[in-house]
Formats: C-alpha cells, sequence, structure tokens
C-alpha cells in the first residue's frame, strides 16, 4: 500500500533539510546548493509543514536541529546515496547491464581483476561497477547487488555461491630462509610471524594442523594480504598467505615455502547477493562465469 502523500516530500525539501543538518546553517546550505539563503529557509519551512514536526530549535539568529531531525537526516542520507549511485548506474548502462559489485581489495586487485577482460569480452554492453569491502554490510543501505565474501555462508539474508575453499602456505623470501634455519616448528615459533587484522587466529590453526600446540608469538599486524605479502617479500618474516594469491610470487621466486605444503582452512569464497531482491539483469551470467573461472581454484 501506497505511503500518503505527506509522508513523500519532494526531493527539493528533502535535500534542502539534509544540507542544513549537515552544514550547520542555512547559508552553508545556500552556498553548497547554489540557491539562496531565503529559498533554502522556505524549503525547510515547507518541510515541517508538509511532516506536521518542527525539524530545528529556532533562536538567536540561529537554526539547531532536533534529536529526531539528525536521525531523519541520516535516514535520507543513506536514500538518496542510494538514488545517486543508481542513476550512477543507469547513467553507465541505460540498457539495463550494470552490475555493482563489492569485492576483497587482494582477492579483486590480484586475482579479479586480471580475469575481467574475458568477462567483458564475452558479455558486451555489461558495465561492472567495483567498490572494496572487507567485511558484511546491508545490502539495502550500500546499493551493491552483490559481494565476493570469504568465511561461511553467514551473510545475513543473501543467497550463497560457493567459488572454491582456501588452502594456505606458509611463505618467506630466500634472503630470510638464508638468514634463518629452519628445520622444524621450533625455529617457525622464534621467527617474526606476519599477522592479518581479519585473521588473528590464523596462524594458531595453522600450528594446529602441524600437531603443534603452542601458541605462536603474535608479530605485526596488517589490514590486506597485499601488503603482507609485500612484507614477506622484502625479508619482514614470515607470511602464511592463500595459496592462488602467493602462486605468481611463488611462481618468479620472490617468496619460497617456508615450511610443507598448503594446508585447507575453515574459510571459503562466496559469491553473495540480496535474497530479498531480484537479481539484476547481469547476475546470472556473471555468477555463471565466475564460478567457471574459479574452477582450477577447487582442484
Amino acid at each position: 500500500m501506497a505511503l500518503p502523500r505527506r509522508y513523500l516530500p519532494s526531493l527539493s525539501l528533502l535535500s534542502a533539510f539534509e544540507a542544513v543538518v549537515r552544514t550547520g546553517s542555512t547559508q552553508a546550505a545556500a552556498h553548497e546548493l547554489d540557491l539562496s539563503q531565503g529559498t533554502v529557509s522556505r524549503l525547510v519551512q515547507n518541510l515541517e509543514a508538509q511532516v506536521g514536526v518542527a525539524l530545528f530549535l529556532r533562536g538567536h539568529g540561529r537554526l539547531r536541529p532536533t534529536d529526531a531531525a539528525r536521525a531523519y537526516a541520516r535516514d535520507l542520507r543513506r536514500a538518496m546515496d542510494i538514488i545517486g549511485a543508481a542513476s550512477l548506474r543507469l547513467t553507465a548502462a541505460p540498457g539495463g547491464g550494470a552490475l555493482s559489485l563489492a569485492i576483497l581489495p587482494t582477492f579483486g586487485a590480484h586475482w579479479l581483476a586480471p580475469r575481467l577482460p574475458d568477462f567483458l569480452g564475452r558479455h558486451p554492453g555489461v558495465t561492472l561497477n567495483l567498490a572494496t569491502q572487507l567485511r558484511p554490510f546491508d545490502f539495502a543501505e550500500s546499493g551493491h547487488d552483490a559481494a565476493i565474501h570469504y568465511g561461511q555462508a553467514d551473510w545475513p539474508g543473501a543467497t550463497h555461491r560457493k567459488l572454491f575453499d582456501e588452502q594456505v602456505i606458509a611463505l618467506c623470501s630466500p634472503a630470510f630462509a638464508a638468514a634463518h634455519r629452519i628445520s622444524g616448528m621450533a625455529d617457525l615459533l622464534a621467527l617474526p610471524l606476519l599477522q592479518l587484522e581479519s585473521r588473528p587466529d590464523e596462524w594458531q590453526a595453522w600450528f594446529a594442523h602441524h600437531a603443534c600446540p603452542r601458541t605462536p608469538p603474535r608479530g605485526m599486524v596488517f589490514d590486506q594480504f597485499a601488503t603482507v605479502m609485500q612484507a614477506a617479500i622484502h625479508g619482514v618474516g614470515l607470511a602464511l598467505l592463500p595459496a592462488f594469491l602467493a602462486g605468481p610470487a611463488v611462481a618468479d621466486g620472490r617468496l619460497i615455502p617456508a615450511f610443507g605444503p598448503a594446508v585447507p582452512v575453515q574459510g571459503s569464497y562466496w559469491l553473495v547477493w540480496p535474497a530479498s531482491r531480484g537479481a539484476p539483469q547481469p547476475l546470472p551470467a556473471f555468477a555463471d562465469w565466475l564460478v567457471a573461472a574459479c574452477a582450477p581454484l577447487r582442484s
């Protein structure tokens, strides 16, 4: 059932109100919106009249938004961001062939990006819009159509399609290996172990896999695998890296195995999208292509 018209004010009223709350004055909002100060004041008053709520406390020549008005402005800001993103996608692909995808930074830059020309060549006219996200988010607020997710099939309200299970391998630079004798677990425990912020227990699980119950020491912490890998290449310490990401650096000799082969971990990579709304036009084709492209990583 449609909302009463008074709960759907025009975008001009909402934009003026949001700008006043965010900038702190009608003068600053007028400058931003390229309107006169009087026009902005009238738009705000018209909005108050339409919703039947006083949004500002007035006195001493100042407007102070009420707590309710601040919350209203936050909601409007999210809604306008979604409208803006939708308009941008429409402009980029007027035929409807646009897909907004949230990607994990290192996976996106080092694995997905080099393979995208193949997908785009197979599907001319499709536009992919990419943004990096490290953790699950609310699809309704973000405007993204889908996301690459690492972990379990536990993204709230999302449909999951599995891409591959992950394996990790302990690596270091040849120079680091030459400077440190590594013949067993005890040697590893005495060396700097590079950590990933989002996976604080990964080294402990790796040692447990090798039947070493001791808690490994904490080392330098990084927020992305790309920087962990570069630190290992430059001899800062030992890195526990996904085998598929480290493959090129191992192949060209920048990194070498420090101890043992790649081992499986609990997490997997997934393509996820909101279950509550229909898939955008390019998503089924992209999902099929991505699953096929990941086939070598499942072997």
